[in-house]
């Protein structure tokens, strides 16, 4: 059985080398595609697989790593459960009883591999329900499943549940001491980068999280529009920034989701899930980033700030600060009205 749940470094990552069947960590996860909102098309083509008892799975195979390394049994049964823009979906049963969600994909590893170290971080703070993840990274050479695939636990998920009881488990992910000995030691961002939908996410260490926020969001996102008018107003409102962190005093790096729409949020047996992350270690009021299309009630605000209390000065402009990353990546991504929203920030920002 594959023991170990950290998330890695950024020299090794999740996985093993290519062509080999070395286990990689744990952590959690749903798999239901890329963190993308707007572009991401599920088509669902349910099937199931019988496997013949006694039948040898094919070399380079899902079903042959999940056979030799997790200890379940043989595979009994594959239930291809439909594809996204990028990856297909299936689940593993197992002699155990044991299932698993895998997702596969041609894609070269590294999206599967942030997913993965990201769940295995909030997995670690033992808080929302989140599945282990047994391998991210590159398929065996001959592989004919694509370039890359991941295997978690297969968990039932239903709907969003009750909203005080996710603020107040989500807070606690935010309040839980950071499983990254880099975050333990103060400093923001995380082991790899990853993506934020399509859109890469830089996640280089930084001391400061005034600065990290402003050149590996704001600054990166700006880069990526080369639109000059955004370009001029993202930079004032850059200059005006650091002061409406100053009522905070230290910011402690929590683990954040940092893609929280209502599209990445359930329940497993009736507790409070989250999946399809974009982590990394920021400040606990980044992560509402995505308000605008999480559905997060007043229940749900109430119990949230009664775990970490809300700073009220300046609240609104670091909350319009951090509406501004989100409405950036979605010009960048998708483009049309979203410029105009962003521009409305800023100017509200700066007035």
């Amino acid at each position: 059985m594959i023991t170990g749940i950290t998330a890695p470094s950024p020299a090794s990552g999740l996985a093993p080398r290519r062509g080999t069947f070395a286990g990689g960590g744990g952590g959690g996860g749903v798999g239901r595609g890329p963190p993308s909102r707007v572009a991401i098309s599920v088509r669902r083509s349910p099937s199931s697989l019988r496997v013949a008892a006694g039948a040898r799975a094919e070399p380079g195979s899902v079903r042959e790593w999940i056979e030799r390394n997790l200890d379940a049994g043989a595979v009994t049964d594959v239930s291809r459960g439909g594809s996204s823009g990028w990856a297909e979906f299936s689940t593993y049963d197992t002699e155990s009883g044991k299932r698993f969600f895998v997702k596969t994909s041609r894609r070269d590893p590294s999206m599967f591999i942030g997913e993965g170290a990201g769940l295995n971080a909030m997995f670690e703070t033992n808080t929302l329900a989140i599945p282990r993840v047994y391998y991210a990274g590159a398929t065996p050479d001959g592989s004919r499943e694509g370039n890359s695939f991941i295997v978690m636990d297969h968990l039932n998920f239903g709907g969003r549940g009750d909203q005080a009881e996710f603020g107040r488990q989500l807070a606690l992910m935010h309040a839980a001491t950071p499983a990254v000995k880099e975050a333990r030691a103060g400093k923001f961002g995380f082991t790899v980068d990853n993506t934020c939908g399509d859109t890469p996410q830089p996640n280089g260490w930084m001391d400061d999280w005034v600065q990290f926020y402003l050149e590996r969001r704001i600054r990166h996102q700006l880069r990526l529009a080369r639109d000059s008018t955004l370009t001029e107003l993202g930079e004032k409102v850059c200059e005006r920034a650091p002061l409406w962190f100053e009522p905070c005093g230290t910011i402690k790096p929590s683990i954040l989701h940092g893609d929280l729409w209502s599209g990445n949020i359930g329940t497993v047996d009736g507790k409070p899930s989250v999946f399809d992350p974009a982590v990394y270690y920021g400040h606990s009021e980044a992560e509402f980033g995505m308000s605008w299309c999480a559905g997060f009630s007043q229940k749900f605000y109430d119990a949230y700030f009664e775990v970490l209390p809300k700073v009220e000065t300046h609240f609104e402009e670091r909350r319009q600060l951090y509406l501004l990353y989100h409405y950036l990546n979605h010009y960048n991504l998708f483009g049309g009205g979203y410029r105009g929203q962003c521009v409305g920030i800023m100017k509200g920002l700066l007035a």
